[in-house]
């Protein structure tokens, strides 16, 4: 499995240490390194340049290839590529145990698990694994402390409910279209429920009918980037990331990088294709028992993504069951504060904390940089929501009111 580790640039020996997966899936991490918030970016000519804003300025980064197909992580025998998220779980759960023993010089640090998108799913699974882990005193202890999702798919049934009232608001598509896709909606929610107790036919059954409900809202919106609907998509993932692509794989990078001739590729399409049973389980069931033994959990969203959009985590964060839920709806929303201006919202109560984040599409630390460092930095840190720092102010009422259902 392959993987990049940066030591922090703050050269804290208690610096946390804080693991990114991205999603897809099947898109290599690789991604973030470059484009996110690991601590280069890759110029027009191929060389590269400090980020001045990478997460390494604040944490310990690791950046995994996952699951095993995606990147430069790979076999030769077809029998170890995933299709759910017990494979993936216990492969990452593994690879930290490996890590871990590998430099044991940062086991005691605090340790937070991170990434987006698909990663929705990856994170509660690795989380989850991870805590019973420790419960089970198997293997080496590892000091985790919480999980951040960024604009992840993590409740399929509550997520997909909310494209359309997304879509609306966004003025992508009209009301009469509107009522018209909404009609999808109960056949989605009946195979999302036999997904969870049928198995895998059902499973990628539901997916293409869930799934019709975004294609419908694609077909009305025009050529926009579904995880930026403020730009055009430029075809493939919407985005260019062409650079990357032809800077790894160069020879000298590859044998820098010890991964012989294997070719890279952002995303992996066979990786994709083996997760599509996993697509519409719900992963919010096993995130009450980690909230309520005190992993504590961040979820973000950038305001301008569709395909994973504010308003469906929202509403999963908001439906949670958990002894804080209560709590957490009464909380207040907050503006969170960066040199003084509004980058974003945020609710938090107890172990749990939403942040809405402004102006950023589907990938927050590439649209907000020093929002998304400055977020990772008080989260990790403390409180991402502690009064007394005067980072926030009250916001009248949540801006997401007109949406509840």
């Amino acid at each position: 499995m392959f993987y990049f580790f940066f030591e922090s640039r703050g050269s804290k020996a208690d610096d946390p240490v804080v693991l990114w997966m991205t999603g897809g899936p099947g898109c290599s991490s690789e991604l973030a390194v470059f484009y996110e918030n690991g601590p280069f970016k890759i110029t027009d000519n191929l060389t590269l340049a400090w980020n001045e804003y990478g997460w390494d300025k604040a944490s310990n980064l690791i950046f995994v290839d996952q699951p095993t197909g995606t990147g430069f992580s790979y076999s030769t025998d077809v029998r170890d590529l995933r299709h759910d998220e017990k494979g993936v779980s216990n492969d990452m759960y593994d690879f930290l145990q490996a890590f871990f023993k590998e430099h044991p010089e940062y086991a005691k640090n605090d340790f937070f698990i991170t990434g987006e998108s698909y990663a929705g799913h990856y994170i509660p699974a690795v989380t989850s694994r991870v805590h019973q882990g420790n419960k089970d005193s198997e293997g080496l202890p590892i000091n985790l402390k919480g999980f951040a999702i960024g604009n992840g798919l993590t409740d399929p049934a509550i997520q997909y409910k909310a494209y359309t009232d997304y879509a609306l608001e966004m003025g992508l598509i009209g009301e009469d279209d509107y009522n018209r896709i909404n009609k999808i909606y109960p056949a989605c929610e009946l195979s999302i429920k036999l997904c969870g107790t049928k198995g895998t036919v059902s499973c990628f059954a539901s997916y293409l009918v869930c799934n019709s409900i975004f294609n419908s809202i694609m077909a009305l919106a025009g050529n926009i980037n579904y995880y930026d609907v403020r730009k055009e998509c430029n075809g493939g993932l919407c985005y260019d990331f062409s650079n990357m692509e032809n800077y790894l794989n160069q020879g000298s990078v590859r044998d820098a990088l010890g991964v012989g001739s294997r070719k890279f590729v952002s995303c992996s399409p066979l990786v994709y294709e083996f997760m599509l049973t996993d697509w519409m389980r719900n992963m919010e069931v096993g995130i009450p028992t980690l909230l309520d033994d005190g992993v504590k959990l961040l979820v973000y969203a950038g305001e301008y993504d569709l395909i994973c959009n504010w308003l469906g985590n929202s509403r999963w964060v908001n439906s949670m069951d958990w002894s804080g839920s209560e709590n957490f709806k009464q909380a207040s929303t907050k503006s969170f504060l960066v040199d003084d201006k509004e980058a974003g919202l945020i609710t938090s109560y107890g172990s749990l904390s939403f942040l809405k984040v402004h102006d950023a599409g589907h990938m927050v630390p590439m649209d907000q940089p020093k929002a998304a460092l400055e977020m990772l930095k008080r989260w990790t840190q403390g409180s991402i929501t502690d009064d007394n720092s005067q980072i926030l102010k009250t916001v009248t009422e949540m801006p997401e009111k007109s949406f509840q259902s």
